[in-house]
C-alpha cells in the first residue's frame, strides 16, 4: 500500500484527520502531523523525516488558503524532488472552498465538499 502525507493548515486539522483516518482504513501508511510530532521533538526533524519516503502528498486546501509556512515547505519540497526525478506525486484535495497554489492549478484535484466518500474513493482509487 501507499505511503502518504497529509499537508494541511492547523485550521483545517478535522477534515484532514478525517481523511486520514479515511485513508488509513483503506490500508494506506498515512502521516498525518498530529499522530506523529510528539511534545519535545523537533518540528523540522519529524516533518522531513516524514516527507522522505512517501510516494504522495495529499494537500489540503480550503477557504484557509495553503499560504501557511509549513504547507508551503511541504508541498514545495515534494514538488522539487518530483521535478528532479524522485517517484512522487502531489494530489491537491479541496476541503472546503479555496484554490490550490497558482503552481499547482494544472494539476486535476479531488473535490471532498461536494461529496466526501465519492472523494475519497476517487483519491485512493490513485493511492498503489
Amino acid at each position: 500500500m501507499a505511503k502518504i502525507f497529509v499537508s494541511h493548515r492547523s485550521e483545517d486539522i478535522y477534515a484532514a484527520r478525517r481523511l486520514a483516518l479515511d485513508v488509513q482504513a483503506r490500508g494506506h501508511e498515512v502521516w498525518l502531523d498530529e499522530w506523529r510530532i510528539n511534545l519535545g521533538d523537533s518540528i523540522i526533524e519529524k516533518i522531513n523525516s516524514g516527507l522522505e519516503p512517501i510516494q504522495f502528498l495529499i494537500l489540503c486546501y480550503s477557504d484557509t488558503g495553503v499560504d501557511s509556512p509549513w504547507m508551503s515547505r511541504e508541498w514545495m519540497s515534494t514538488l522539487a524532488r518530483q521535478l528532479n526525478g524522485a517517484d512522487v506525486k502531489i494530489l491537491p484535495v479541496r476541503l472546503a472552498g479555496g484554490r490550490p497554489p497558482a503552481l499547482l492549478e494544472d494539476i486535476k484535484y479531488v473535490d471532498l465538499s461536494a461529496d466526501w466518500a465519492a472523494g475519497i474513493n476517487q483519491l485512493c482509487d490513485v493511492l498503489i
